[in-house]
């Protein structure tokens, strides 16, 4: 992984160098660093830039921000949690809403995106010139098209006003960068992943491939485009074609698991269920010398109990973690009779009172747990490199209950088949054991709110359907205002970037 930059001009420059790691399917990693004037000679080198652009997606910063955590942290779902309330104060100020332009997630998440960005541009521009199998070159460059097209959806959604890029700059250029209009951003981001689409895979060879993008996947990315812009019957037709018959296997194999726990399995990779996966290892040897180049899953480690000490034999083999993105009462509450809450939330208050354990009351403690994600003493490394951070657990970026529950929403709000809305939503529903209840965008965002809690949905979805303001005004949330971030101080020095008008810009 190349190292983490602040800043668009350090960014480009990174962009120009060419690394590798993150994904199941990675094999070949690239030795020592290669001038981009010098590459590209061959198939190898062009696979080893794709490489170097799916290794954004599974990109963590130095200093522990990642994208879900900093998406769960801001939601009214969790606390930031940690040693206190400056621990990973990029994450705390977005949990409580005191954020402005110089503190906050903004420059992990600007960066995380412009390098995926600067990374797929480069390779779109090689690949006509590289002596290479023509339809293998036809899938690279539809795959580096989508992510270029994934990248800008989170940038656009989280800073509103971005430049738009679709080819590479030279870093004297970049002083006089200007942001595009958000419109002219998502015409951009339908157009790519339209292009890429004949392209892409129906289906992938999971010993060698897995992780790769796929025209399934594709499609799901496409229809959360669409239904952002409230396109809803644009995005309905997207999620249609990826669920197929609600609790049937789709026409890309997807079908939801029988068991909900089985999905946060940590062998349970790639299965029916998941869509879109973000990968981690155990092999990638990180330590505290470089956090931001593991390839292990940072989040597992994060979200343990703090000091966690088991005292009876049936007490959970949980490893002592950082105690950050603490469950809210409220959460709590909303979960504590659902089926899904043993294998969402661990109850560190109940085993304490029981005798079962002791751990340590970190900051914004509540007593519950991120179980989904909570770090086992049976998926410890058993390799190199510390403990703490070469835990290997994928991520959802996208599973089939996520896209079920997202077509239901786009038929709810576009007006259109609520037969199959009430379908999708039942079908989630009895996997886990529960009953039919009519079909509403109230039912449908509790039943997303409970399905994927902890996986990083619900601050896009309180944002997305306007209720952001009346759920997270108790952290500090202001309407019109937190609906994006600001974009990061750094990017505005001695360029004609503009900062955002919610953060005292004028753009």
């Amino acid at each position: 992984m190349l190292k983490h930059k602040k800043n668009l001009v350090a960014i480009a420059l990174t962009a120009l160098t060419l690394s590798s790691c993150s994904d199941d399917f990675l094999e070949i990693k690239p030795r020592g660093t290669d001038l981009e004037s010098n590459y590209y000679q061959n198939q190898e080198e062009a696979f080893n830039g794709l490489v170097a652009v799916y290794d954004v997606v599974g990109m963590q910063g130095g200093g522990y921000v990642t994208k879900l955590t900093a998406l769960n942290a801001a939601s009214d779902d969790h606390f930031a949690g940690g040693g206190g309330p400056n621990d990973v104060t990029s994450i705390q100020v977005w949990s409580n809403y005191t954020l402005d332009p110089a503190n906050g997630p903004q420059g992990d998440l600007w960066s995380k995106g412009f390098s995926g960005v600067f990374r797929a541009n480069v390779l779109i521009q090689k690949l006509p010139e590289v002596p290479m199998d023509e339809s293998l070159k036809a899938r690279y460059h539809a795959e580096a098209t989508f992510l270029r097209a994934y990248f800008y959806f989170d940038l656009v959604r989280l800073f509103e006003n971005v430049p738009l890029f679709t080819e590479p700059i030279s870093t004297s250029e970049m002083f006089d960068v200007v942001q595009a209009d958000p419109s002219e951003v998502y015409a951009q981001i339908e157009a790519d992943i339209l292009e890429a689409l004949p392209n892409l895979p129906v289906q992938l060879n999971p010993e060698t491939e897995a992780g790769r993008a796929t025209e399934g996947m594709a499609r799901a990315v496409l229809g959360k485009v669409y239904l952002q812009q409230e396109k809803f019957a644009l995005a309905a037709e997207q999620f249609e074609m990826v669920n197929g018959t609600p609790g049937g296997t789709s026409q890309y194999g997807y079908k939801l698991l029988d068991k909900f726990s089985d999905l946060f399995e940590v062998d349970n990779k790639f299965n029916s269920e998941s869509i879109f996966e973000v990968s981690f290892t155990n092999t990638s040897n990180g330590d505290w010398g470089c956090v931001g180049c593991t390839e292990g899953n940072l989040l597992n480690i994060m979200v343990g109990p703090r000091g966690y000490n088991p005292i009876a034999d049936t007490a959970p083999d949980y490893v002592s973690g950082w105690s950050f993105l603490t469950v809210t009462p409220d959460l709590y509450q909303v979960m504590k009779n659902d089926p899904r809450k043993s294998a969402t939330i661990a109850d560190l208050d109940s085993l304490e009172k029981a005798g079962a354990v002791t751990y340590e009351k970190g900051y914004n403690n509540t007593g519950y747990f991120l179980e989904k994600f909570a770090g086992r003493q049976k998926d410890r490394s058993t390799g190199g490199g510390v403990m703490e951070l070469n835990f290997r657990q994928n991520i959802y970026e996208i599973r089939l209950a996520d896209s079920y529950l997202l077509e239901a929403e786009a038929l709810v709000r576009g007006g259109g088949n609520t037969g199959r809305a009430q379908a999708l939503l039942d079908a989630v529903r009895a996997r886990v054991g529960l009953g039919t209840i009519p079909v509403s965008i109230h039912t449908i965002l509790e039943e997303r709110r409970l399905e994927l809690a902890g996986e990083g949905h619900r601050w896009f979805d309180l944002v997305r359907n306007g209720k952001a303001a009346e759920a997270l005004a108790s952290k500090g949330f202001v309407a019109g205002k937190h609906e994006i971030l600001p974009i990061p101080l750094l990017e505005l020095d001695n360029t004609l970037i503009e900062q955002n008008q919610e953060y005292g810009g004028s753009k």
